[in-house]
């Protein structure tokens, strides 16, 4: 690759050009520690969009900002969910109460593993607010519950009991608190020693004929509820009751057919369990595949696996909703009908398509020139294309952004579209940019 400089000089690189470069670095994959710790020095990018909530950080890099002096970025790398646990945990001894209070309200979230010794110091923070995150935390060694359970903080206090500590409480602890300055810990106390009440037990008979609908609709879709007397509720008010007794598995199509029910039309339905537990079964899975009930065809859809005629069938289901919801939740649906979900869908998911495991990449090039945006950003992907598949569509109006952050194009390219202002930020976050040209870059904006 040629010196970045050379080529830069004689484009006459502007302001934008150079704010282009430091956004599209904070997108690029392969940024390395060095090269993000100088991009933490720069003011406009603190001020931007939280970059360090999103992108990759793996060790190194979670050490690199949770040591930045910029308080926003400690906070923006707590709520990072790739941010190295470990490492992370140096975010409990942080000189600002309030990354630690952020700290201390993620601790568990994106299943993190709390490290060993981070409980103990949140437990014995100097802001209330801080020890008060911590109070509900799932496993919490029964020593530091018993920390925050005599806290001078009445909030703590309250939050750290429950059930099992207070009755395991010795008496003179249990005394002090019965006799708690504050009325939360009292109301907690209180709340904990009541005895549970026995829920009320309804007759299928009662549950029928309640006055609440969810109770109806409970016993519509209920297989205890013998159907002989569930099927009263076919005239039911409630379009939610007959729908529910509708979707019943120990119906007759007919019986199914007299049912005045409604679907929603946003193929918002619940999958009644019975076809959750059975649709493993090839010949329950046909049946359903089979009915009329087109509820019953998009809950079938849903599940995770189906044997193959099964999904043959519901692919070229007339209902829309059916083969959305085969592409979107069965590991089995087609690539042909991936790939049109993906070109038409109107959803917010339909991106998520190219990673189905059977979107296959392999042959997407076949789209390079396909008049939909879609399908022509799909190409990119196609994993036996040559550089020219980025180079062609470098230009292109709808995804030349995601051409030009290609690492198959060619090394020239890439340099001489750093220069150009729209094509500057997605040639600073290709991954193949070298660390070399990644620090010019930083040179550059650093001495405007």
């Amino acid at each position: 690759m040629r010196g970045v400089d050379e080529v830069l000089e004689s484009a006459g690189v502007d302001e934008p050009v150079v704010g282009e470069w430091l956004r599209g670095l904070t997108c690029n994959p392969s940024l390395p520690g060095a090269v993000l710790e100088r991009l933490l020095e720069f003011e406009e990018l603190s001020a931007g969009r939280p970059w360090l909530t999103w992108r990759p950080l793996d060790s190194e890099a979670t050490a690199i900002v949770v040591a930045s002096s910029r308080t926003q970025y400690r906070l923006d790398v707590a709520n990072n969910p790739t941010a190295d646990v470990d490492v992370l945990a140096r975010l409990a001894y942080d000189v600002e109460p309030r990354v630690r209070f952020v700290y201390a309200a993620l601790l568990t979230d994106f299943g993190r593993r709390i490290p060993a010794g981070v409980l103990e110091v949140l437990a014995e923070d100097a802001d209330p607010k801080v020890r008060r995150m911590v109070v509900g935390v799932p496993g919490m060694p029964a020593a530091v519950r018993d920390r925050l359970v005599a806290d001078e903080d009445p909030g703590v206090r309250a939050g750290a009991l429950t059930r099992e500590l207070w009755e395991r409480l010795p008496e003179q602890a249990r005394t002090r608190l019965l006799d708690d300055p504050s009325p939360q810990v009292r109301q907690k106390i209180a709340q904990l020693s009541r005895v549970e009440e026995e829920p009320q037990t309804l007759t299928a008979e009662a549950r029928v004929g309640h006055a609440d609908p969810n109770a109806r609709r409970g016993a519509a879709g209920d297989p205890e509820v013998p159907l002989a007397l569930v099927l009263r509720l076919a005239e039911d008010p409630e379009d939610a009751v007959r729908l529910a007794l509708s979707m019943r598995e120990d119906l007759t199509e007919e019986q199914r057919a007299s049912i005045p029910y409604t679907v929603p039309p946003d193929g918002s339905l619940r999958p009644p369990r019975w076809i959750q537990e059975r649709a493993a079964d090839p010949e329950t899975a046909r049946r359903i595949a089979a009915s009329a009930h087109v509820g019953l065809r998009r809950a079938l859809a849903m599940q995770e696996h189906l044997a193959a005629d099964v999904v043959a069938r519901l692919a070229v289901d007339e209902d829309r909703w059916v083969r959305h919801n085969l592409c979107h939740h069965c590991q089995d649906a087609p690539h042909e009908l991936l790939v049109e979900e993906y070109a038409t869908a109107q959803d917010r998911n339909w991106s998520a398509l190219r990673h189905h495991r059977n979107f296959v990449r392999p042959g997407l090039a076949r789209f390079v020139d396909d008049p939909n945006p879609r399908l022509r950003h799909a190409a990119l992907d196609d994993p036996e294309a040559g550089p020219e598949l980025p180079l062609r569509l470098a230009d292109d109006p709808d995804v030349g952004g995601w051409a030009v952050r290609d690492p198959r194009l060619p090394a020239g390219e890439l340099l001489r579209r750093l220069a150009l202002p729209g094509s500057a930020f997605a040639a600073a976050a290709n991954p193949a940019l070298p660390p070399t040209v990644m620090h010019q870059l930083v040179d550059r904006a650093q001495d405007r």
